[in-house]
């Protein structure tokens, strides 16, 4: 199968797996070892950016920050910056285009100073798989693979990202049967 980087994972209605019930994961890397992504529109009901910035002693952004995310249920301890921007961080992942995923401390830094990119996410943990076992989901109707929006992931609101992804390419995912395809 060929990477999966950059595409965006869409929860099916047959998704066994109640965790990623009307999720939507970003990859950020799929290869012959298995892949790793980050949910994007599942914010944290109980911790804020501010007591990210505030944990880790940074200066507090005048401007709205924005939530944090369950990224996934692997790590979630670690937090992880989803980016779009022109510059590449030290020790980020480039995951399509100018959209890079990061874990360093400079990035987060820079956005609470109000230097850093303007469009990104923070989230708190990872969707992770082993070997084959992304591709055994696929096979079993759990998930629909579309081209990933910058659009929806950073700008569009959470609780609308599900249908949006799937209905940017025509697809009502509500009613959404038992074919699965690729966009």
């Amino acid at each position: 199968m060929e990477s999966l980087r950059g595409q965006f994972l869409i929860s099916t209605p047959q998704m066994p797996d109640p965790r990623f019930r009307e999720q939507v994961i970003i990859i950020c890397e799929h290869n012959e070892e298995g892949a790793m992504g980050v949910v994007i529109n599942n914010p944290h009901n109980e911790i804020t950016l501010v007591d990210i910035f505030l944990g880790a002693g940074i200066s507090i952004p005048e401007s709205i920050v924005s939530p944090v995310y369950i990224g996934g249920p692997v790590g979630m301890a670690d937090g992880f910056i989803i980016y779009k921007d022109i510059r590449e961080y030290k020790n980020s992942l480039k995951v399509c285009d100018d959209i890079f995923l990061s874990r360093d401390l400079k990035l987060l830094e820079d956005i609470g100073m109000g230097r850093g990119p303007d469009e990104y996410l923070f989230l708190l943990g990872y969707a992770g798989w082993g070997q084959g076992q992304l591709e055994m989901e696929l096979m079993d109707s759990g998930w629909l693979i579309l081209p990933a929006d910058p659009e929806i992931l950073f700008n569009a609101a959470d609780e609308s990202k599900w249908r949006m992804a799937a209905y940017r390419y025509g697809i009502d995912i509500s009613t959404f049967g038992d074919v699965v395809g690729h966009a």
